[in-house]
């Protein structure tokens, strides 16, 4: 038979050229959108996203000295109400302390009203009367309780008030419109604004006989 009808046959060289040239079956195409690129690229690409994310301390410090200068709202708002509550704290603790500072000088200045007592007695004795020692001493210590706070009251000829008196004997007496006191019983004090003890007082009561 004729060679002419028969097909042709690849050269050898031609099938090497076009192994080496083909790719791999299932491997991209080089320099293609899936291709690879080089370790030491995507480590800094993935460096460089890091630091853009990440806050440094100085942008920490450039926020709080801008919300320094421009408060927002919200932060006035706060630091009102803040403010509020510290001055609300402020008084509450200030009138504490001064009822605190009452009750502590009331227990210790009980202990003197007996002796003031004696006093008030002697005076009505006519005790007390001129320089002796005894009218010079009953003054100091006077003077030293109402120097701590302790106001005494209760005269005769007050209005009797049932909140600040402790009426021991009623005295019908003509010539009166309203119950007064009498005679005074027992002093009453107070301390600063707290009332440390009623006095005890007769009461004249009007009467039409």
């Amino acid at each position: 038979m004729s060679d002419t009808n028969r097909p042709d046959e690849s050269r050898p060289e031609d099938e090497s050229a076009a192994a080496a040239g083909a790719p791999e079956s299932g491997a991209p195409a080089a320099g293609g959108p899936d291709s690879e690129a080089p370790a030491e690229f995507v480590d800094a690409a993935d460096a460089e996203g890091i630091e853009e994310d990440e806050l440094t301390v100085q942008d920490i410090l450039d926020a709080a000295d801008l919300e320094a200068a421009e408060p927002s709202s919200e932060h006035l708002a706060d630091l009102k109400r803040v403010t509020a509550e510290y001055a609300n704290y402020r008084k509450r603790t200030e009138a504490n302390r001064e009822i605190e500072r009452e009750r502590v000088t009331g227990e210790v200045v009980k202990v003197l009203l007996p002796v003031l007592d004696d006093l008030y007695r002697a005076e009505k004795h006519g005790d007390l009367e001129g320089d002796t020692a005894f009218a010079t001493i009953a003054a100091k210590l006077r003077a030293s309780t109402e120097r701590i706070g302790l106001k005494p009251y209760g005269t005769v000829g007050d209005v009797f008030d049932p909140t600040v008196h402790e009426a021991i004997f009623q005295m019908p007496t003509p010539d009166i419109d309203v119950e007064t006191v009498g005679d005074v019983v027992e002093t009453g004090y107070y301390l600063g604004s707290s009332l440390l003890r009623v006095a005890k007082v007769v009461v004249q009561v009007p009467s039409d006989g």
